[in-house]
């Protein structure tokens, strides 16, 4: 996988990331522990000496001793001594540092921490009462508590070191546990691009990258699904094409041949029309659903007379199962009854149905075309005495080409759109349509409700009635009997 130009990866950022986060917590550490080393040297080293004072405070004969022998015992160590007698008097090398205030406090038993200067350098002073009444006083040079914060401030660097390393590390391990999980989804996303199918991402690595791998894995299976429906779709629409062009080719074929000659060329040329026009309606099914699906079809929305729109439907599909020897039957309120919608799509949607339900009617069985008022809104129903619905038909009737594939060959199907198209098209005017596999004639049931204005499809930008089409859908509103341009072919019905 090819990471994209100008962005770096996941796990290099990450380490990157840690190790500035650790640098910067470093820093700040080593800045703190830079200026505290320098008090914490200091007053160990005074803790030091006060000790030592202290001890020799205790044994003023040792300290007479250590007195006259400064040179050989205490020089060395760069440590002088001074001692306060009793009266005030002050013997010792340290002398210098010993002012009243210093031998007043030790005159009334008070300990003394204080720094001073002798010999030109900076000295640490620790004095300490003496049990004879006087007070011993102990001055080291500054420079030890320099010696010692050098030694400290020298052992600070490694664990510093040691810990930018270690923060390094745990964010290397880091990225690792977070990037290994993310590459593998990628790369399996890639595949998915490629068309490759079946492909299972591991749900390992935190909650988040988890939930990207259920995801994914459930988008593999959705693809599947969706390609599998479209594959046999395009089957569905193979088959549905290659009769009509057979027939037709085959006809043109026999007159070009001049197989078909004389009285029979009239009758050859109505079968390739009839062939061609099946085509026509097919193609037009294509695009009406691919519209609908995309949600780019217009609704010219007006005021519709519901009940002169089913009047002109039925004179229609009458004349239609007339000639087929279905008993046609219209039920209406016989009033206005009037909503907002688009009348011609109204007149769209009964017509594809109807179609439907003529296609599986046996002749000297009913076809109903009935509209009732249904709360503020219509009803409108199709109902046939054909073989009727089953309840999985049912789960699956206004998926495109479901019936048409199921019952090929056993009753007579259409294209396998129309159902869907009228869901759609249900769908885009605000209403809902469902289905009954029961319908009191014997058959399926049908059934649109449509609210009194397409409230929510209104939301999406519906388009007000312009020109023609507007003064089509008045036409209906008041009960002009010219009827309204139909969808009156075949190619309109569901499978």
């Amino acid at each position: 996988m090819n990471t994209a130009r100008g962005h770096g990866s996941l796990a290099g950022s990450i380490v990157l990331l840690t190790t500035a986060v650790a640098a910067v917590a470093v820093l700040l550490t080593g800045l703190f522990a830079w200026r505290t080393i320098r008090t914490n040297a200091e007053a160990q080293e005074r803790d030091q000496l006060a000790r030592q004072a202290e001890v020799l405070a205790r044994t003023p004969p040792l300290a007479g001793l250590l007195l006259q022998r400064q040179q050989r015992i205490a020089g060395p160590t760069g440590t002088e001594l001074a001692l306060v007698q009793p009266s005030g008097e002050v013997d010792g090398p340290a002398t210098a540092v010993v002012g009243s205030a210093l031998r007043k406090a030790l005159l009334s038993g008070e300990d003394v921490s204080a720094t001073a200067v002798l010999g030109g350098q900076a000295v640490l002073v620790e004095g300490v009462p003496t049990r004879t009444g006087g007070g011993l006083v102990l001055t080291q040079p500054m420079s030890d508590v320099d010696a010692a914060t050098d030694r400290m401030r020298g052992a600070l660097a490694l664990p510093l070191a040691l810990g930018l390393a270690g923060a390094a590390l745990a964010g290397a391990l880091l990225a690792r546990r977070l990037a290994r999980p993310l590459s593998s989804a990628a790369r399996t996303a890639h595949r998915l691009s490629t068309g490759e199918r079946g492909l299972t991402v591991p749900a390992e690595g935190p909650a988040e990258v988890a939930e990207l791998a259920a995801a994914l894995n459930s988008l593999d299976a959705a693809l599947a699904h969706s390609e599998n429906r479209q594959r046999d779709f395009l089957l569905s629409v193979s088959h549905e094409i290659r009769t009509p062009l057979t027939t037709a080719r085959g006809y043109a074929e026999a007159l070009a041949d001049e197989v078909i000659a004389g009285d029979e060329v009239p009758e050859a040329g109505r079968v390739m029309r009839t062939e061609i026009e099946r085509l026509e309606r097919f193609v037009g099914d294509l695009l009406a659903l691919a519209r609908l699906e995309a949600d780019d079809f217009r609704l010219d929305v007006d005021e519709v007379d519901l009940d002169t729109l089913v009047e002109q439907a039925a004179a229609v599909w009458s004349a239609r199962c007339a000639r087929e020897g279905v008993d046609f039957r219209v039920e209406r309120p016989g009033r206005p009854l009037v909503i907002a919608t688009d009348g011609f799509r109204v007149r769209q949607l009964v017509d594809g149905l109807a179609e439907n339900a003529l296609r599986v009617t046996p002749a000297g069985r009913p076809l109903v075309l009935a509209l009732e008022q249904d709360g503020a809104g219509a009803r409108l129903q199709v109902r046939d005495g054909g073989p009727g619905l089953t309840d999985a038909d049912i789960e699956v009737a206004f998926e495109r080409g479901a019936l048409t594939d199921r019952y090929r060959g056993v009753r007579r199907v259409g294209s396998g759109l129309g159902l869907a198209i009228a869901h759609r098209l249900t769908t885009r005017l605000g209403g809902a349509v469902s289905a009954d596999g029961h319908a009191p004639e014997g058959g399926a049931c049908f059934t649109v409700r449509l609210p009194p204005h397409p409230g929510a499809s209104r939301d999406q930008g519906l388009d007000r009635p312009s020109g023609a089409r507007a003064h089509r859908t008045r036409a209906v509103t008041a009960g002009a009997r010219k009827l309204l341009p139909r969808c009156d072919c075949p190619g309109q019905g569901p499978g």
